[in-house]
């Protein structure tokens, strides 16, 4: 039997794998950090063997309480991912399984590659509705990526989405791909009427290089990048530095930064209602969005999420709050559950790169109905 994680993605060191029935294993810290939390792995050899896997180290994750009613996803083909019952005591989280196939995948969420990045880029860059360009390298030599989408910016909103500033939250790209899915169909009304109003700038991965290295919250430098957006540099945090810079130059007037969220079971917006000089129109846009979303989507609610900032109160080095200072825009983190949404419960799949897509489109056909207001 062996395990590996030696691949795009991967994380998992193996302290034991002698015994089946007692398969010990510990997750890797981002470089340079403390943080961790992020797993990939496989399994191979071990194909009709009843395995007991434990993750030792999970009690000093950076959210250990998102283990509690977490399931860890498995796969045979890296295509479709399953839940399977997980127990989270004393520290360490615990799963049977006994494969049906020689080869099997486990991960904290279904994993979004930066190979598969590198074919989505591909793959929309044939639309005659997409532009593409790279803004600069990361510290580790990859490309940022950026994705405009539209008849043109001249007269038009200016729309940006960005997912993934902490390279675990996997889901936040597989809501990109809904995002392309809805844009790029010829025969949806919404889509073509949204695009007579308003250019995308889209940026799918915020961090190539925590993606690549199995990181759960950092880049390269062990940077979080959701904490520099007043201050980036291209020494330590190139990816902010980068994208803030284009922005600059394009200006923006709606932006929403995708993250998931260890410990809560729940789809749900944070916004930036502590930021100084606060506009009632601004934040009442940002309530409408809210609100026409939950409309939309069962998966979404408005109940439980971060608690609200006092007024004045704002951390200008968060994505959210810096934009809506800095440019006056309507701006907003949408956070999804590693876990299910407890209010519409999925026992096996759980949370899941599908629902992740449907998530993002009804995002659009909202934000379909506020655009001529931005």
């Amino acid at each position: 039997m062996f395990i590996s994680s030696a691949f795009d993605g991967g994380n998992i060191k193996v302290l034991a794998a002698d015994n089946p029935e007692d398969i010990q294993l510990e997750i890797h810290k981002d470089n340079q950090s403390d943080f961790y939390q992020w797993f990939y792995f496989r399994m191979s050899g071990a194909l009709d063997t009843l395995c007991t896997l434990r993750i030792m180290n999970a009690g000093g994750a950076a959210y250990a309480d998102g283990w509690n009613d977490y399931s860890v996803c498995a796969s045979y083909d890296r295509d479709t991912w399953f839940r399977i019952p997980t127990t989270y005591e004393n520290g360490i989280l615990s799963f049977d399984v006994e494969p049906e196939q020689d080869s099997m995948y486990f991960a904290y969420f279904a994993p979004y590659t930066m190979e598969r990045h590198a074919d989505l880029i591909a793959d929309v860059a044939t639309s005659p509705l997409v532009m593409t360009s790279v803004l600069g390298q990361t510290l580790d030599g990859q490309d940022m990526d950026l994705v405009e989408v539209g008849y043109g910016a001249e007269g038009r909103k200016k729309i940006w989405l960005c997912a993934r500033q902490h390279p675990g939250e996997s889901m936040a790209e597989w809501w990109m791909e809904g995002v392309f899915d809805f844009l790029l169909d010829g025969d949806n009304p919404v889509a073509r009427t949204l695009l007579d109003k308003a250019h995308f700038y889209i940026v799918p991965n915020m961090n190539p290089d925590g993606s690549k290295r199995g990181h759960l919250r950092t880049n390269a430098a062990g940077v979080n990048l959701n904490r520099v957006w007043n201050n980036p540099s291209m020494e330590t945090s190139p990816e902010v530095y980068l994208v803030v810079e284009k922005m600059r130059e394009t200006g923006v007037d709606f932006q929403m930064d995708v993250h998931g969220d260890e410990a809560l079971p729940y789809n749900f917006l944070a916004g930036f209602e502590s930021i100084p000089n606060l506009k009632e129109s601004q934040q009442k846009l940002y309530e409408d969005f809210e609100a026409l979303l939950c409309l939309q989507s069962p998966d979404f609610q408005r109940e439980f999420g971060y608690p609200k900032g006092e007024p004045g109160s704002s951390d200008l080095k968060k994505c959210t709050d810096f934009l809506a200072h800095e440019f006056g825009c309507v701006s907003m983190t949408l956070e999804m559950p590693f876990k299910d949404n407890a209010n519409l419960p999925d026992e096996l799949f759980g949370w899941s790169p599908e629902r992740c897509r449907h998530l993002a489109q009804d995002c659009l056909r909202s934000l379909a109905q506020i655009v001529e207001e931005l």
